[in-house]
């Protein structure tokens, strides 16, 4: 099998591997040269070391437009060098455990915000109403204008506003760590886009270099039959 030498590691691939520095997107060959100045357009590299690059110049990418890669942008990297999916990484070990009272306030602000709540109370309400009317002449236990009721009422108010704040509150959390999944999962899509660009524009280099590699062979191939038949 033949093989040739990188004129980055010194170290021997097979030649199926060998990538010129002709065909290499400026930017990224401008990555290489920052670590090796020696590299020039008549060097060669492996393919495994040119995705290295890439995977470098992601980062200086990202360094530029962010300032500094925080903790989900290295996830991220992470995810698109192991060749992971973020989507199961995000939910894996995620086991949620509610206390007994996080349960109950979920309950009862699940309940308070339903229509069958409201049913209920407006039925309690034209009830209490009703018995203390019928019984006015017979020493009702909260006679008009039913003051027993409005303490009821305004206790009820009073405990179910921060019962509903807390379990809003923790719906907050849950969006946000949705959001941030959501982050994560955008910002692999744009990067995968963005080695799939520079893989395309190395594919339609490489291809141009080959043709124009055969242009020549061909032409010099007419120039040996045309000094023949000279």
């Amino acid at each position: 099998m033949k093989t040739f030498i990188s004129d980055i590691s010194r170290k021997e691939f097979p030649s199926d591997q060998k990538i010129s520095a002709k065909t290499i997107r400026p930017s990224i060959l401008a990555t290489i040269q920052k670590e090796n100045p020696s590299f020039g357009l008549a060097s060669n590299l492996a393919v495994s070391e040119l995705n290295k690059y890439r995977q470098k110049y992601i980062g200086d990418y990202l360094m530029r437009e962010v300032g500094e890669l925080n903790e989900l942008e290295q996830y991220v990297l992470g995810s698109l060098k192991n060749h992971t999916i973020i989507t199961d990484k995000a939910e894996e070990g995620v086991v949620e455990e509610y206390t007994f009272a996080q349960k109950m306030t979920d309950k009862v602000a699940s309940f308070g915000g339903s229509w069958k709540f409201i049913t209920l109370f407006v039925i309690f309400l034209l009830l209490w109403v009703l018995v203390n009317t019928a019984m006015y002449f017979n020493k009702p236990f909260d006679p008009y204008p039913f003051i027993l009721l409005n303490l009821i009422l305004s206790c009820t108010a009073a405990l179910q506003a921060p019962v509903i704040m807390m379990s809003q509150n923790r719906q907050d959390e849950k969006d946000r760590d949705r959001a941030k999944k959501d982050y994560m999962i955008n910002l692999k899509s744009e990067l995968e886009i963005r080695m799939l660009h520079e893989k395309l524009d190395h594919l339609i280099i490489h291809q141009q270099h080959e043709l124009l590699e055969i242009q020549k062979v061909q032409v010099e191939m007419m120039n040996d039959i045309m000094t023949r038949m000279k």
